[in-house]
């Protein structure tokens, strides 16, 4: 557990040496890759979020990484590929999209149409892609780093709650302290310091981390807690939508990949508490009374954590 615990820390590290004062973010965004999920970053623009997503790919040795604009005219076809006639040989040939791939930024995700959003559904929550009708497996990492701006910005369209569901997380890095910002500004006088990252771990070894991760050990009573954490976003009279039993698995697989960052041998309850509102908030839905309002999911699931009993 020590040295995969060492190798994970030197990944972090590395990301955090170009991403400034945003460790606990840096630790959620790789705790959901190493359980094998996906981050959806949104802030203002300008906070980090595709510097973030560049310096984790740099880091990794042997890693593919891609990178798909979200615009408007973008079609589904520009991210899962196409099957294009060769006359030579008398048959169709497939070109893959960037969507096979170890890491995908997709950034500013919802300025594309709700079509293209959806293109993304298959692949993100079953590692596959169907283009005309034959089945491709996404292996290897494929795992999908979305950014986007507030649905108040214009030219933006908001994502589907299909879509939401399929994130394991969503954080938003938000502005960092003067001092902070002046190391920024100085670490970028001659140079984006992400262009001088140097790869710290291997692919291997972060597959290795992963298989790790799953082997966390998780108690029957934190089965329960988790549970109940979720299924208390049901029923809720401001609440039109409430999380799923895919929430519970991501809550389960993200806090064993933040007990093996921490070096930790078992999950605790602290550590749920830490990710719960990243994990659930997102995929509820208010009811549009309780939106106009001025409800926020984000302190629903705070109350719920609150007020739902710890195991001991």
């Amino acid at each position: 557990m020590m040295s995969e615990s060492a190798i994970a820390a030197r990944l972090e590290k590395s990301v955090c040496s170009v991403v400034r004062g945003q460790t606990e973010v840096v630790r959620k965004v790789l705790a959901a890759m190493l359980a094998g999920g996906h981050v959806l970053l949104e802030d203002y623009p300008g906070t980090g979020k595709t510097t973030l997503a560049k310096a984790l790919a740099r880091s990794i040795s042997g890693a593919e990484f891609k990178r798909v604009q979200f615009t408007p005219d973008l079609l589904p076809s520009d991210i899962l590929g196409v099957s294009v006639f060769d006359p030579r040989g008398q048959e169709f040939r497939f070109h893959p999209g960037p969507v096979f791939t170890d890491i995908l930024l997709a950034d500013e995700i919802n300025r594309a149409s709700p079509r293209t959003q959806s293109a993304l559904l298959e692949s993100m929550g079953e590692r596959q892609a169907t283009i005309d009708g034959d089945c491709h497996p996404l292996d290897g990492l494929f795992f999908v780093i979305a950014t986007q701006n507030p649905v108040e910005f214009r030219g933006t369209y908001p994502l589907p709650e299909a879509q939401m569901d399929r994130f394991m997380i969503q954080c938003a890095l938000g502005y960092v302290s003067a001092a902070e910002e002046a190391e920024i500004l100085e670490a970028q006088t001659e140079r984006h310091p992400v262009d001088m990252l140097e790869p710290v771990v291997t692919r291997d070894e972060v597959l290795a981390l992963m298989a790790a991760a799953r082997r966390v050990r998780f108690s029957a009573e934190l089965r329960d807690y988790v549970v109940a954490l979720v299924a208390a976003t049901r029923g809720r009279r401001e609440i039109q939508l409430a999380a799923s039993p895919r929430a519970s698995l991501a809550l389960m697989k993200i806090s064993q990949a933040l007990a093996l960052l921490d070096g930790a041998e078992f999950v605790t309850p602290d550590l749920i508490q830490r990710v719960a509102v990243e994990v659930i908030a997102h995929r509820l839905v208010l009811e549009p009374e309780a939106r106009f309002a001025g409800a926020d999911p984000r302190k629903i699931v705070r109350d719920i954590i609150a007020q739902t009993p710890v195991p001991v």
